[in-house]
């Protein structure tokens, strides 16, 4: 099997799961890339090299499934203002500072960020109703700011957009509603995204040609994601994306223990 092609398979999934639960897909690309390449014999891809690709996936990602999710009424520009500027500033700034991180530590704060975002994804919740008025909808600018700038940071350092987290922060500490939370998400994710491509772009951490497969695959993925979210119940995306979330802690925890 050509390894870009296994790229451009990788990005048809990655990028599904992005439209469809309304995410970078970092979190699910990531692993694929760590993991599978040296399964069909190629050689593994060290993570500041997966970290590079993941961001080009996000990216493409979060403009083709948001474009999608914006006709949905479920994306709130107060929120999107208030944490997409504070993810692109702190992203900037942990997107170069990962040029110097080690390896190691790139994969530990990675880990811990998948196992925090599980662990509040299964945490029980009210009922919600599956079409919240977006009219009507408030939140703390204080919280939304602080979450976010926090999570863009650590989110530069390891190639994410810090959607995987955002989401579920976003319905647990800020009370957003999981509609609204998923359909706001890419587009805040998109200008955190933006700034740590740009940040590695400039640091010559982004393998160019391993990224062409990603950016031909992954925009319709997302884009039929997209729709195929609007048919799926609130409490069914939050069960698929914690399952995605923890599949994925579990892997990467283990690889940093040596397993």
């Amino acid at each position: 099997m050509d390894l870009f092609f296994l790229i451009g398979v990788l990005g048809v999934v990655a990028g599904f799961l992005s439209g469809l639960l309304g995410i970078g897909g970092g979190i699910i690309m990531a692993p694929l890339l760590l993991y599978l390449p040296q399964v069909f014999g190629f050689d593994t891809l060290s993570m500041q090299t997966v970290a590079g690709l993941t961001i080009v996936q996000g990216l493409v990602a979060c403009i083709s499934g948001g474009l999608t999710h914006r006709k949905f009424n479920f994306l709130s520009v107060k929120l999107v203002g208030w944490m997409g500027i504070t993810l692109f500033t702190t992203s900037f700034i942990g997107g170069i500072t990962s040029k110097v991180a080690a390896n190691d530590l790139l994969l530990i704060i990675f880990a811990l960020m998948a196992f925090f975002a599980s662990v509040l994804m299964i945490m029980p919740k009210k009922v919600e109703v599956e079409s919240p008025d977006i009219t009507t909808f408030a939140f703390s600018r204080y919280r939304a700011v602080s979450v976010s700038g926090a999570i863009g940071f650590l989110g530069g350092l390891v190639g994410q957009g810090g959607s995987f987290i955002l989401i579920p922060l976003m319905t647990s500490f800020l009370k957003v509603p999981t509609r609204i939370a998923i359909g706001s998400n890419l587009a805040i994710v998109f200008l955190s995204t933006l700034a740590a491509f740009i940040g590695k772009a400039m640091t010559f951490q982004i393998e160019w040609m391993l990224a062409v497969p990603i950016v031909l695959t992954v925009i319709p993925a997302a884009y039929l994601g997209a729709h195929v979210s609007k048919r799926v119940s609130v409490g069914v995306l939050r069960n698929i994306l914690a399952i995605c979330i923890a599949l994925a802690a579990f892997r990467i925890g283990f690889s940093v223990v040596g397993y």
